[in-house]
């Protein structure tokens, strides 16, 4: 059992780096979007890489940050008829999703793995300003699934402990996720 707290430690700080990485492409993308404007129309000399970084950059952003706001349940819910229902069927109904979200972030990530490896084989460029290796560019697809269905896991195993742990018992949905 200390083994596995000590996987989540060390998997929970991995997806803190992940977000923290996440920031600062986001002020890389802000100053050089600023530096690109400014650029264009002081020196009338614009940088033609930056639209190209900024796509690229936003894609990295969106699977790296996306573990981290599942882990704080940061993102957006649906809970108009959730909150009517029981803690117990509140837990189910959370476990289900994640149980099925895990599974669409497992069949990403296998995607993901085949299309990179494939574009490394075949050594495809981008047809574009920097001409980068595509691979390098849609990894973060694979690797930011991947991360997101371990974190769906975990959050579908949390909630399947919290509906255990809520049999016969009247207590709110968060009384209940506090016990754990």
């Amino acid at each position: 059992m200390k083994i596995i707290r000590i996987l989540t430690n060390i998997f929970s700080r991995i997806i803190d780096l992940m977000a923290i990485f996440a920031g600062i492409l986001l002020i890389f993308s802000m100053l050089s979007i600023s530096m690109g404007v400014a650029s264009r129309y002081l020196f009338d000399s614009p940088m033609a890489w930056v639209t190209e970084i900024t796509e690229y950059i936003l894609v990295h952003i969106t699977f790296l940050v996306a573990p981290w706001v599942l882990k704080r349940e940061g993102h957006v819910t649906m809970d108009l008829v959730l909150n009517r229902l029981s803690p117990r069927t509140q837990s189910m109904f959370n476990m289900i999703t994640y149980a099925i979200s895990a599974i669409v972030c497992f069949i990403l990530f296998g995607s993901g793995v085949r299309v990179t490896w494939e574009l490394y084989q075949t050594r495809y460029f981008t047809p574009t300003v920097l001409e980068l290796p595509k691979f390098a560019v849609i990894a973060v697809i694979f690797i930011g699934s991947l991360f997101l269905f371990l974190q769906f896991l975990n959050m579908a195993f949390k909630y399947l402990s919290i509906w255990r742990a809520s049999s016969g018992q009247e207590k709110s949905l968060e009384e209940i996720k506090n016990l754990n």
